[in-house]
């Protein structure tokens, strides 16, 4: 199994870092789930990924850890 690095970047005018972290967990809190993230390996080689909401709602439903490629 490999290790992924995933975050989101949304730019957040604030006063403060700590305000910004939290304007940031307001939103995330309230909106829908972003789809856009940028994805670095344990290589330090980095992607940046859109998803489609449907396809990745439906992956969200479905238990991965009975997958025997998980064992």
């Amino acid at each position: 199994m490999h290790k992924f690095t995933v975050s989101i970047t949304r730019e957040i005018e604030a006063d403060t870092a700590e305000e910004a972290a939290l304007l940031m967990y307001k939103e995330l809190s309230r909106e829908a789930v972003p789809l856009r993230y940028s994805v670095m390996d344990e290589t330090k080689a980095t992607a940046d990924l859109t998803l489609d909401r449907e396809k990745a709602d439906e992956f969200a439903t479905v238990d991965h850890t009975a997958d025997p490629g998980n064992w």
